[in-house]
């Protein structure tokens, strides 16, 4: 097990921790997807960025979740990657 693993184990045995965290998860699951989406296209980041017209810096803000994207640029990640843009809402558990 990595260091971060051990460390995010015993971080979530934090009850407060663990409902900030888990407060998160839907922008963690946005920059996961954005993620998986380039590198199924098989670009980096500076490649993606050269196809939309912005820079690197931008899309590693994107995928480290700390500058959440809006529906257009979601879209255009889509177009080039390649991909689809699905957006869905769920009711909660």
């Amino acid at each position: 097990m990595s260091r971060l693993s051990e460390l995010k184990e015993q971080w979530m045995k934090d009850p407060a921790f663990k409902t900030e965290y888990d407060a998160l998860e839907g922008e963690f699951n946005l920059a996961r997807e954005l993620i998986e989406a380039r590198t199924r296209a098989g670009l980096s980041q500076a490649e993606l960025a050269q196809r939309m017209g912005t820079t690197q810096s931008a899309i590693a803000r994107l995928e480290s979740g700390k500058s959440p994207p809006s529906m257009r640029t979601i879209a255009r990640i889509a177009e080039a990657t390649g991909s689809r843009a699905v957006v869905r809402l769920e009711p909660r558990p």
